[in-house]
């Protein structure tokens, strides 16, 4: 199978499908750590139908307890999570439960809600020693099950947990959020480690179900979850040696673009007037490719529902040609859902050759007919190896991902700042190259209170400024030590105000996929070590052990 990154979101394990060239000879680990078994609520804690209250048996109850968990939460406000939620929970109810559950609206989860309310506000007020312990047996667990040895070498393992049952959310409007992800018992799990290294041992009672020796690939274990049938993996840490060489590799590959784009570009150019079908519909998916970073598009999973496209799966229905729009000529408008649901919507100035190539693609055909019908990622892919060993489409959105981000900070950056200028600089650089990715996300839920706070620091800060300068006017012999407390004060305002700025202009978009996954690090570092910012400012502890190779490699003159 191929090995994409750790066990989270489909989004992030998708990051990395392959492992080439990787051979290990020892691969040795205790298998995965699985969730804690499910705890009856208490007998007070009562859940209601037609407002009366009705015991429901373990299993109907857990299932009740993951939509209690999310009644303050925007996704059980959505049609389609309620009926997903509703239909997967009654195929789970006794016969005797589905009599006489029939409708959502009547039942009631309000007293299970502030039962884990309540429950993660005692967590949280918990006295000091007894979160120590908490987090001693948290790290106990990790002592046991986040390490493996590999070729003689203890290892840290990325997320070495299988993932808790729950309600599946997805981005955007998936069309299969609120179905239940059922838990994963170790008869789902397949183990992967060397045959004469000792055999991870499954919970008592229960087997794995299978154990293999692949020393091709870098996971430690897999299972195939029941959403949408993708398999999801155990692996390395980011920052394993392992996983910083392959990092490293990616961006290297990347950079071998920018010799050869030039030439990539004045090719397909040529090709928009190909006497070929083929060859005019392939180039024109590669300029978009190209300039707006669009993801080539990929066959979907047996039983994927979600209408999602890449650039080779477009249909009619999914651009618009406009001969002039808003002061500007040759404009297509892209209306269509990409990887995970996520929308995506622009309108794009285009050279007039591909804005008549999509005329001439569009000839003839229904709303629901293949934009490019001549041509397919297997195809496209074969294409791009042909041009540059190595290259893919995503090898191009890490390409123009580093170059806007470099071009970026060149142009925003003023060495004169502050470090919390600086900081804006780099978050507006970030921010141009999640926008090309279309790296968006829901406004956080928290947003308005968290800028409210923010808001309520600025005034109080207004106000011991005002006061300052008051206080410098009454009192002349002090100058000195006024004027200074007036610059601090000051400066404490700007840096709040700043914060605020950036806080507003990111409250839609996603700056971590971009920056983990397509920004090649050394640009963020050396940008870092000439305008004197901390490293930590830009990447935490986790993302500067993921980094460390770049830390340690690039210096302030490094060009992408």
């Amino acid at each position: 199978p191929p090995c994409p990154g750790m066990v989270v979101s489909q989004t992030e394990w998708e990051e990395e499908k392959t492992d080439d060239g990787v051979k290990w000879k020892q691969l040795e680990h205790k298998g995965p750590y699985f969730a804690p078994l499910y705890e009856p609520l208490p007998d007070d804690v009562k859940f209601y139908y037609d407002g009366k209250p009705m015991k429901l048996n373990v299993a109907t109850e857990e299932i009740a307890t993951f939509y209690a968990k999310m009644l303050d939460h925007e996704y059980t406000t959505k049609e389609i999570f309620q009926n997903n939620f509703f239909h997967d929970w009654r195929k789970e109810m006794t016969s005797e439960e589905r009599k006489k559950i029939k409708h959502l609206e009547k039942c009631d989860f309000k007293e299970m809600h502030k039962y884990f309310v309540d429950k993660n506000e005692a967590r949280k007020a918990l006295p000091k020693e007894e979160k120590q312990k908490l987090k001693e047996e948290a790290d106990k667990i990790q002592e046991e099950y986040g390490y493996c040895i590999l070729d003689g070498h203890r290892e840290k393992i990325g997320n070495f947990k299988t993932e808790p049952p729950g309600l599946f959310r997805g981005r955007g409007d998936h069309p299969k959020m609120g179905m239940l992800k059922k838990r994963i018992m170790p008869e789902d799990v397949i183990i992967n480690c060397s045959k004469d290294s000792k055999t991870p041992e499954p919970p008592s009672g229960h087997k794995w179900k299978e154990v293999r020796c692949d020393n091709t690939v870098t996971w430690l274990a897999s299972w195939t979850e029941n959403i949408q049938n993708s398999i999801k993996y155990i692996m390395l840490n980011p920052s394993s040696k392992l996983k910083g060489e392959k990092d490293w590799q990616k961006y290297e590959v990347a950079r071998r673009l920018k010799d050869v784009v030039d030439k990539i570009r004045s090719q397909y150019r040529a090709d928009w007037k190909s006497r070929e079908m083929k060859k005019r519909q392939r180039s024109v998916a590669l300029y978009f490719i190209d300039k707006l970073a669009l993801r080539a598009g990929n066959e979907k999973e047996e039983g994927e529902t979600a209408d999602t496209v890449g650039c080779c799966s477009l249909r009619v229905e999914h651009i618009k040609l406009h001969p002039e729009l808003d002061g500007q000529e040759h404009v297509v408008e892209f209306d269509f859902l990409g990887k995970d649901s996520i929308r995506y919507y622009n309108k794009v100035p285009v050279e007039k050759p591909v804005f008549k190539n999509l005329q001439l693609f569009m000839e003839n055909k229904d709303p629901g007919d293949d934009l490019f019908d001549r041509l397919n990622t297997t195809v496209l892919n074969k294409h791009l190896q042909d041009l540059m060993d190595g290259l893919t489409a995503k090898v191009f959105r890490t390409y123009n991902a580093s170059i806007t981000l470099q071009e970026q900070l060149k142009a925003l950056t003023n060495a004169e700042d502050n470090v919390a200028a600086k900081l804006l600089s780099y978050n507006r650089a970030n921010r141009a190259v999640a926008i090309l990715c279309n790296h968006q996300r829901a406004t956080p839920k928290s947003f308005e209170k968290s800028m409210q706070n923010l808001q309520a620091k600025i005034d109080a800060k207004k106000e011991q400024l005002a006061e300052a300068q008051m206080e410098l006017k009454r009192a002349k012999a002090d100058l000195k030590a006024k004027k200074d407390s007036l610059l601090a004060e000051g400066k404490q305002l700007l840096k709040l105000n700043v914060q605020a700025t950036d806080k507003e202009e990111n409250k839609q978009i996603a700056l971590g996929t971009s920056k983990l996954n397509y920004l090649d690090p050394r640009i963020s570092v050396a940008w870092c070590k000439k305008f004197g910012v901390p490293i930590e400012k830009i990447y935490n502890k986790t993302q500067r052990e993921k980094f460390a190779w770049a830390i340690d490699m690039a210096d302030e003159d490094f060009e992408f």
